[in-house]
């Protein structure tokens, strides 16, 4: 199922109208991002609320890889995918093959597509990053003819005033590779840049990360 255009820009309209009683989304520009052509957009990934407030510093209609435990049931995946979501299996790569082959129709067609490269959340730091996704990409780049550019997002939770709470989001400057071999490296500077961004320190371990049991249980949940 593809996303439906309409059925995105609503829900964006909800979710900014929701979203301004209790948030302050306060977003700059390091640099001036392309135009045309297709996007990799890495924000750090702290709450649920990441995905809509991305969504909401971005003017274009994006899509977003999703872990494929969120499209377990048919309404769900449905919703998700008329919004936008793409299913990848973070376990076996196989299993990925079919999503990414949309992802790579989207990037020929010039779509932003939005990755957390951390995973999973990571809060009061940010994670090394996993570069398997990356590297699938930065294969196919050489088809294109040209760079794909991968924009790091540092997205920074401040203090409550009031009844609304300080957002900040931070959008830096593209970065580029030349093949899948410089994958490892691509995402390490990334996640510095993120790091820099949103001035949390990086991580090198997952021992900061938000895994397993716990993970599913605070994934209803909005930062307070």
């Amino acid at each position: 199922m593809k996303r439906n255009s309409v059925i995105y820009s609503v829900t964006k309209g909800i979710a900014r109208l929701a979203f301004s009683v209790v948030y302050r989304i306060e977003a700059e520009k390091r640099t001036t991002l392309p135009n045309h052509g297709p996007m990799i957009i890495l924000p750090k990934h702290q709450y649920w609320t990441d995905i809509p407030v991305v969504s909401l510093v971005f003017e274009s209609l994006l899509y977003f890889v999703a872990k494929k435990e969120l499209f377990k049931y048919p309404l769900i995946r449905g919703t998700l995918s008329l919004l936008g979501g793409l299913p990848v299996d973070r376990k076996q790569s196989i299993r990925t093959l079919d999503s990414f082959k949309v992802l790579v129709s989207l990037l020929r067609a010039g779509e932003k597509i939005v990755i957390f490269p951390e995973g999973t959340y990571f809060r009061n730091g940010v994670g090394s990053g996993k570069s398997r996704l990356l590297q699938m990409i930065l294969k196919f780049q050489s088809e294109l003819g040209y760079p794909v550019p991968f924009i790091p997002v540092g997205i920074r939770y401040g203090e409550r005033s009031g009844c609304r709470r300080r957002v900040e989001v931070c959008i830096g400057a593209p970065l580029f590779a030349e093949g899948e071999s410089d994958a490892v490296s691509l995402t390490h500077r990334a996640m510095e840049e993120i790091s820099h961004l949103c001035h949390l320190p990086l991580n090198q371990s997952s021992e900061f990360g938000v895994q397993g049991s716990e993970l599913e249980q605070k994934t209803l949940r909005a930062p307070n």
